[in-house]
């Protein structure tokens, strides 16, 4: 006897309006913490987590933890898909979010987590480096360094062999990191870390006192344009092909 899907059960779920604005929240793709999704929706965080508990066991979305923190993503571009033609039937609405101040606004655009670069900077730099083909995304969030990879961290002043000798066993030398801004994995691990230290030994970022917050200095955005094709100011990185 043939199966059939259950639609009602999936469309239950979407119905009502505090899931649907949580899921709406995560069609652009970055994880959310339940605390921003509970934020959109206009409900306590109790009510948030029931909400959550329910999504994921419906196979809606999916939970990635990073640390103390539980980020949630939907399950894949078929939900998305989903609920972008539901949304076309209706006139769009404005996804509640919190508005970030000035420091805010510096510690997303770029900073130290655990002393490897994050915040956009660091996503657009960890894309860049995987576009050129340099890191791969690899099993159990890790970061595997292709031969090209090693020569070009290597240039700009890790020794990699090094790296490679101290790294644990089973952990590799690069990590993905989910940034807690941005919602997407940034570079961390041991390269990670010596990566951060090269920028700031090469005058290209420095770390402002008292703050995680981290400056990109002229000489590093000539440096990012020039070595990953990255180029911007807070609030509008560009990056080239």
């Amino acid at each position: 006897m043939c199966s059939q899907p259950n639609i009602a059960s999936t469309a239950f779920l979407i119905a009502d309006p505090a899931r649907a604005n949580m899921l709406m929240a995560l069609v652009a793709g970055r994880a959310l913490p339940a605390g921003e999704l509970a934020y959109a929706a206009g409900v306590t965080a109790q009510t948030a987590s029931t909400h959550l508990a329910k999504l994921l066991d419906g196979g809606l979305v999916t939970v990635e933890a990073e640390g103390r923190h539980r980020y949630y993503r939907l399950s894949g571009a078929h939900v998305a898909l989903v609920l972008e033609n539901l949304a076309a039937i209706v006139p769009a609405r404005e996804v509640r979010r919190r508005p970030l101040g000035r420091e805010a606004q510096n510690l997303r655009f770029a900073r130290c987590c655990y002393d490897h670069l994050a915040g956009q900077v660091g996503v657009a730099v960890t894309q860049a480096l995987q576009q050129r083909g340099f890191i791969v995304a690899a099993q159990d969030k890790r970061f595997d360094v292709t031969a090209d990879g090693h020569e070009w961290f290597g240039h700009i002043g890790l020794d990699m062999e090094r790296l490679r000798a101290t790294r644990r066993v089973g952990r590799g030398i690069a990590r993905q990191c989910l940034d807690w801004t941005e919602r997407e994995h940034h570079l961390a691990g041991p390269l990670g870390v010596q990566f951060m230290s090269a920028l700031c030994a090469n005058g290209w970022m420095r770390r402002v006192n008292a703050s995680r917050v981290v400056q990109v200095t002229p000489v590093g955005w000539a440096g990012l344009k020039a070595e990953l094709g990255i180029e911007g100011r807070l609030g509008a990185l560009t990056q080239e092909a």
